[in-house]
C-alpha cells in the first residue's frame, strides 16, 4: 500500500518506519529541511531504542523515502497520516495550527479517493473541521474527489514505541465509511491477526478516548503520588501499599508507582486539552484540576527534601543528579522532573553534576546556556563523574544503568552518603547499612525508625 504520513517527528517517523518496514511505500512529508535532509541520510532527530536501524533498512530497500511536500510524492497514497505536533497553547487548549495546515495541503493535492488519518492527538470535532478544510480546498481547485477522514490516536510508550506498534494491545479506529473500513483493516491484517484487538467506533468517540486514556493514567500516577505524601507523614511504606493494591484484579498494578511526578509530550498537554474541553461545555473538571496541581507539586518533592536536609541555601554544595528525561529509554525532556530540579537546586547556590545516558545532546539544546558557562551545571560523561565530591545524589529517571549502582564507589567518590531516590528504586535498608542516608517518596520509614 502507498502511505504518506505528514509529519517526521517521534509519532510520525515510527508510524513510518513501522508501515514500510510491513511492506509499504511510505513517503514521511516535514516542512523542516534539515530534518528531511538528515533523515534522507538516516539521520534521526529523536532516540527511540530501534527506530535507527528500522529508518535504515527501510531506506536501503526503497521502501521508506522523506521530503518537504506531498508535491513531492508521485504516487497517489491511498492512505494519508497526519502526525503533526499538537502543543498545548497558552489557555491549555490543544494548537490545532499544524493539524489544519496538514488538511490544507491534502485538499490542494488530492488527485484521487483516499483515506486521511488523524493519528495526532486532536481534540473532538477536529476531525470535522479537517474535512470541511479538504472540502473547501478541492471546491476552489473545482475537484469533486472523494475521500474519509479517519480518527486513529497513537498509543506508543516512548521507549517501546516500536514494540508498541508491532505488537498492540489495542487499535482505536474512528470511522463513518465502510469503504475506509475495509482499507484500515487491511492496513492493519499484518498486525492485527486477532481481529477482537481493532475496536471500531465514531470518529468522535476515538478522539475522545486518547485523551480519556492519557488522564486515566496520569490520574493513577496523581492518586498514588498523594497517598505517598500521606504515607510519609504516617509511617506508612507506600511501597508495600502499591503491592498490595495492585494485586486486586480490579485495580492492576501498572501505573500506580509514586515518583517525583509525570512529564513528557502526551499527559501534561492531554490533561490539560481534557480541562479546556470540559471548560468550554461547562463542566468544572475537579479531578482533573487536581491531577494536574498534584503533579506540580510532585515535582517540587526532591528540591523540597534536598533542602529540608541540606538548608535552603545550598551556596557551595555540589548535587549529583541521575536521570533528566522524563523516563527511561528515551531522550525526550518535555515537562520533565528534573527541569523543576535543576531550577530549584540552582537557584539555591548549588553546583549540579547531572548524568542521562541518552539525553545529554537535549539538555544542551534546551538548558539556559547560562548554567553550562556559570560552571552552576555541569554534565557529566560517566554516572560516576556525576557523584565527585557532591552531598547527595538525587535520582530523577529509572535507567536500568541506575539499578545496581556500585555503592562502595559511590561512597568514595560522594562528600556525603545522602540519596534522594525520586523513584523508590532503592532498597532502604540495603542503603542504610551501607552507610548511605536513604530518602524516598511515601516510604515512611524515617516515621517509622522515630518509633522503634
Amino acid at each position: 500500500m502507498n502511505i504518506a504520513v505528514i509529519g517526521a517527528g517521534y509519532v510520525g517517523l515510527v508510524t513510518g518506519a513501522c508501515f514500510a518496514e510491513l511492506g509499504n511505500h511510505v513517503t514521511c512529508i516535514d516542512i523542516d529541511v534539515k530534518k528531511v535532509t538528515a533523515l534522507q541520510q538516516g539521520i534521526l532527530p529523536v532516540y527511540e531504542p530501534g527506530l535507527e536501524a528500522l529508518v535504515k533498512s527501510s531506506i536501503a530497500e526503497n521502501r521508506l523515502h522523506f521530503a518537504t511536500s506531498l508535491a513531492d510524492v508521485s504516487v497517489m497514497p491511498q492512505v494519508i497520516f497526519i502526525a503533526v505536533g499538537t502543543p498545548a497553547d497558552e489557555d491549555g487548549s490543544a494548537d490545532m495550527r499544524y493539524v489544519l495546515d496538514a488538511a490544507k495541503g491534502i485538499g490542494d493535492y488530492m488527485t484521487d479517493y483516499c483515506v486521511i488519518v488523524d493519528k495526532s492527538t486532536v481534540p473532538v470535532g477536529v476531525a470535522d473541521q479537517v474535512e470541511g478544510i479538504v472540502r473547501a480546498q478541492l471546491a476552489q481547485r473545482g475537484a469533486t474527489t472523494n475521500f474519509d477522514v479517519v480518527s486513529n490516536p497513537e498509543f506508543l510508550r516512548e521507549g517501546a514505541a516500536i514494540d508498541d506498534f508491532m505488537r498492540p494491545d489495542r487499535i482505536i479506529i474512528g470511522l463513518t465509511s465502510k469503504r475506509a473500513r475495509n482499507i484500515m483493516q487491511e492496513l492493519y491484517q499484518p498486525i492485527t491477526r486477532h481481529p477482537e484487538k481493532i475496536y471500531f467506533m465514531t470518529v468522535r468517540d476515538a478522539e475522545m478516548t486518547k485523551y480519556v486514556a492519557n488522564a486515566m493514567l496520569a490520574t493513577r500516577i496523581s492518586f498514588m503520588n498523594e497517598m505517598a505524601v500521606l504515607c510519609e507523614k504516617m509511617a506508612v511504606d507506600i511501597e508495600n501499599v502499591r503491592i498490595g493494591i495492585g494485586s486486586d484484579t480490579r485495580i492492576g498494578a501498572r501505573f500506580l508507582y509514586p515518583g517525583c511526578g509525570y512529564g513528557g509530550s502526551c499527559f501534561p498537554k492531554d490533561v490539560k486539552a481534557l480541562i479546556h474541553m470540559a471548560e468550554q461545555h461547562g463542566i468544572d473538571p475537579l479531578i482533573l484540576h487536581a491531577v494536574e496541581h498534584r503533579n506540580v507539586l510532585q515535582k517540587q518533592w526532591l528540591p523540597q527534601k534536598i533542602m529540608a536536609r541540606l538548608g535552603e541555601n545550598l551556596t557551595g554544595m555540589r548535587i549529583g543528579v541521575w536521570g533528566l528525561s522524563f523516563k527511561p529509554e528515551t531522550d525526550d525532556m518535555r515537562e520533565a522532573s528534573s527541569l523543576v530540579l535543576l531550577e530549584k537546586l540552582i537557584a539555591a547556590g548549588a553546583t549540579v553534576l547531572a548524568y542521562d545516558p541518552v539525553a545529554i545532546p537535549m539538555a544542551k539544546k534546551i538548558l539556559p546556556a547560562r548554567w553550562l558557562t556559570s560552571g552552576q551545571l555541569v554534565l557529566a560523561a560517566h554516572q560516576y563523574d556525576a557523584l565527585a565530591q557532591v552531598d547527595a545524589l538525587a535520582l530523577v529517571t529509572e535507567w536500568k544503568p541506575f539499578c545496581y549502582p556500585d555503592l562502595g564507589a559511590m561512597q568514595s567518590l560522594m562528600r556525603q552518603a545522602i540519596v534522594f531516590d525520586g523513584r523508590n528504586q532503592y532498597n532502604p535498608t540495603q542503603l542504610r547499612d551501607a552507610g548511605f542516608e536513604y530518602y524516598g517518596i511515601g516510604r515512611g520509614i524515617e516515621k517509622a525508625l522515630e518509633t522503634v
